[in-house]
């Protein structure tokens, strides 16, 4: 136990710069209480208390604003940066050294029966307000952009972005989450396909006005 609680502090002083002390992040961090719950909630879980898990489990949600189902299995160094929203649902999985912002989803579509929601790699970033639904996997190492919706398999060491995600990036530089967070400078795919036909149309315009001042001297 003394083990885990020591991995996790470093994660947090790893990926968080607002992280001061160990002794904050214990008592403070919604995250590293929402997982410890999350914790002996599973363990009830898989021994068939299940009322008793669900109790757990609401009242950290109440705590903390996240909702982790009991059945979700969660690897080791876990690190949510503020967590509230973030919901995870009961057949998830996600690997070690992963990192969570708020207003994540972890969910399902709603048409599959047993295995309904993803199974997250080791090392995977998801973004503030990125929604994960469907038994399929995330890749290891990969980074999911703030507010994509990810509707398929993501592969390892990919960036995904958009609505619905598009991978933009794979099998790149691998990026350290430890030291590098970067939410911000990604490509979009959406714009940059609007970017095109925006200068498709100038160049119509163009043509149009040139053939206008053409037909105006000729006449």
């Amino acid at each position: 136990m003394f083990t885990e609680l020591k991995e996790t502090v470093a994660a947090y002083k790893a990926r968080d710069p607002a992280a001061r002390s160990a002794l904050q992040i214990l008592l403070l961090y919604p995250g590293v209480k929402a997982v410890r719950s999350h914790r002996r909630a599973h363990w009830c879980y898989e021994h068939g208390l299940f009322f008793l898990a669900r109790l757990i489990s609401q009242a950290s949600r109440r705590r903390t604003g996240i909702e982790i189902h009991p059945g979700a299995k969660i690897g080791k160094r876990l690190v949510i940066d503020h967590g509230m929203g973030i919901v995870i649902g009961e057949t998830a999985e996600i690997g070690d050294d992963c990192l969570i912002y708020h207003g994540v989803t972890l969910g399902g579509t709603g048409k599959d029966q047993g295995k309904r929601h993803p199974t997250i790699g080791n090392n995977v970033m998801i973004s503030a307000g990125a929604k994960v639904l469907g038994p399929f996997t995330v890749g290891d190492n990969s980074r999911i952009a703030a507010n994509a919706v990810v509707l398929s398999a993501i592969p390892p060491n990919a960036t995904a972005v958009g609505v619905p995600a598009k991978v933009v990036k794979i099998d790149g530089e691998r990026v350290d989450f430890a030291t590098e967070v970067d939410q911000i400078h990604i490509q979009d795919p959406v714009q940059v396909e609007l970017a095109v036909l925006h200068q498709q149309v100038l160049l119509l315009e163009q043509a149009i006005t040139k053939e206008q001042k053409a037909k105006e001297t000729r006449s």
